[in-house]
């Protein structure tokens, strides 16, 4: 591995950030949703987690709308 840091630096980096990324995204749902499922059978256990992940990207995008000072347009809206 050491080998194929030094001659592949920047596509080492590159999935690298991929891997940090998704951590940051992991830490960030566990942290503001909770660590656990609290569902008692699978199929809604899988159905609490994506909830989870969906409202955390909405979380982003609403806190990205208001540091970015982006206008929201809808669709049918002037």
């Amino acid at each position: 591995m050491y080998h194929y840091f030094e001659y592949r630096n920047a596509e080492f980096l590159e999935h690298y950030h991929k891997r940090s990324n998704a951590e940051t995204t992991f830490h960030m749902t566990k942290s503001k949703f909770g660590h656990a499922a609290r569902s008692k059978t699978e199929v809604v256990q899988v159905n609490e987690v994506l909830l989870k992940v969906f409202y955390h990207n909405i979380c982003v995008v609403i806190q990205q709308m208001w540091g970015l000072g982006i206008e929201p347009n809808f669709f049918g809206s002037s």
